[in-house]
């Protein structure tokens, strides 16, 4: 099992001990489901925020190194639930990522200077 199967048996273990059973849900579930995650990971970036001193006109703030790493893990937690209730995989997020990421590349290669979401319909 690679690195990034295992994060998802892991967090789908955690879901269902939580009680969030992602096999059984109809759309209505899924829609809960997508918005609570959506605001869990609101309130992660806003902890995430508070880690580094974003107050300019505060001086005696510190960078909290330790906890936007802890920040940064806990959005990975419902990032991963987000693409479990999806129906995605690690693999297909992994493969979604990398078409994304050529598509990136391919944007800035011809200088991205509109908006365009038509080349992204094939991930």
């Amino acid at each position: 099992m690679d690195k990034m199967d295992e994060i998802f048996e892991l967090q789908e273990q955690l879901n269902n001990r939580i009680g969030v059973n992602m096999n059984d849900m109809d759309d209505e579930d899924r829609t809960k489901w997508i918005l609570n995650y959506i605001r869990a990971m609101q309130q992660e970036l806003a902890e995430l925020t508070d880690s580094v001193p974003w107050k300019w006109w505060a001086k005696y703030q510190e960078f909290d190194k330790q906890n936007a790493k802890v920040e940064i893990v806990d959005l990975f937690h419902f990032l991963i639930s987000l693409a479990q209730v999806m129906g995605m995989s690690a693999a297909d997020v992994h493969e979604a990522y990398i078409k994304k990421n050529k598509v990136n590349h391919e944007r800035q290669d011809s200088g991205y200077s509109e908006k365009d979401e038509n080349d992204s319909r094939h991930i």
